[in-house]
């Protein structure tokens, strides 16, 4: 990563304005945490700010609220976020305002103050500069470690910059490094494997990576669209009949790998199922099988085994969405599968994109046997596909 990081700056006796990505899961109920992996990934940037005699005045957003929403207040995150420092964190009771500024510049070396969700002001998403203006009143200098918010031009991972030193932490620093060593100086042979729903979601990704991969795996209903471009009967699944001819664009691109194969690998057989439901019935068939009023959930077993079998001889690989609707266990087997297969790999960097993906790894239980699970979906998407995101650009350089 060519811009500064924590290591570049003298924090000592400095108020550090940081920008964290706290949004986790919580259930509904209780707001009880159900994966604290992104309060965990951030902990190596505030013990070390702390140990450099800084005071720590943190900044996040928490879901996607239309105003101040109770239910979305960062309260659990600070009593999480406490267990896991070892120290007290300050809970605010708003984001701006002189009473933060008060709390803010009373705090001393090692006090930690987090503030309420930056998303309770409109102005944060507006990258309003008079809002940056009011959190920039907090502190003395600003790291951005929201890797998972990088892709937002937002006040508090864009705006803010424009007026403090900016400077990258330890968790952006390793996001940057994995993606950016995998997409721009990977060993070979380079495997993508691209699912999810939607090729319009994807394209920019598969047009970027297809000069620089040996093979791209297509999977998720995204693989149905190719399918029906190619002509086959695809029974109710889910497709974009407005996106063939990209898809068949896309075919076009990808048949030119240097061995005479196709850089673009689709699936051979599905997991069918005769309703979108978890206790639907399925059956598995031929790829260009399927039966009117069935459709599509997930790859089927010969696709597996035969994308494992390109995986194989893969020494970078690189994975961004679901091979089909794996939040229904009986469809789950394709990207469950991959998931297991990858952690199998020796020799091999593992680079898991976020999202559905890093949730994958993580309900396979192989999440630790990977190089690195990103901890943005979005970001890590939009840095496949070759764009320069707000917060990483705004940081200043080495």
């Amino acid at each position: 990563m060519n811009k500064k990081t924590i290591r570049d700056i003298d924090v000592q006796g400095k108020r550090v304005l940081v920008r964290c990505d706290f949004n986790v899961p919580q259930d509904k109920k209780d707001l009880h945490i159900t994966d604290d992996r992104r309060i965990r990934e951030a902990l190596p940037t505030l013990r070390y700010l702390l140990a450099q005699g800084a005071a720590l005045v943190l900044m996040s957003h928490l879901g996607r609220p239309k105003g101040k929403d109770e239910k979305l207040s960062l309260k659990p995150i600070a009593a999480r976020l406490q267990e896991l420092l070892g120290r007290p964190v300050i809970m605010a009771d708003d984001v701006i305002g002189d009473a933060v500024a008060a709390q803010a510049n009373a705090l001393k070396p090692g006090d930690v103050l987090l503030l309420e969700n930056v998303r309770f002001y409109p102005a944060e998403e507006k990258n309003d500069p008079a809002f940056a203006r009011e959190l920039v009143r907090l502190g003395d200098m600003y790291v951005n470690d929201a890797f998972g918010s990088a892709h937002r031009a937002h006040a508090s991972t864009r705006g803010v910059a424009d007026y403090l030193p900016a400077v990258g932490g330890f968790l952006m620093q390793k996001e940057l490094d994995f993606l950016d060593g995998a997409l721009n100086n990977p060993r070979h042979p380079f495997v993508a494997i691209i699912g999810g729903a939607k090729i319009g979601d994807k394209i920019g990704v598969i047009e970027n990576l297809l000069p620089k991969v040996d093979r791209i795996l297509i999977g998720g209903s995204m693989a149905n669209t190719f399918a029906l471009a190619n002509g086959y009967a695809i029974g109710d699944s889910l497709a974009e009949a407005d996106k063939l001819d990209l898809a068949r664009a896309m075919m076009q691109k990808g048949s030119r790998a240097g061995d005479g194969a196709s850089k673009l690998v689709f699936p051979v057989d599905w997991l069918i199922a005769d309703k979108f439901a978890a206790d639907a019935q399925a059956q598995v068939v031929d790829v260009q099988s399927v039966p009117a009023g069935w459709r599509i959930l997930d790859i089927g077993p010969e696709t597996l085994k035969l994308f494992e079998t390109e995986l194989s001889v893969a020494k970078t690989v690189v994975w961004n969405g679901p091979m089909g609707v794996f939040e229904f266990p009986k469809f789950a087997n394709g990207t469950l599968g991959i998931a297991r297969y990858l952690a199998t790999l020796k020799d091999c960097i593992t680079v898991i994109g976020g999202g559905d993906s890093a949730s994958a790894v993580e309900i396979a239980g192989v999440a630790d046997k990977m190089s690195h699970v990103s901890t943005g979906g979005g970001a890590s998407l939009e840095f496949m596909e070759g764009r320069v995101l707000p917060g990483v650009e705004a940081l200043h350089d080495k």
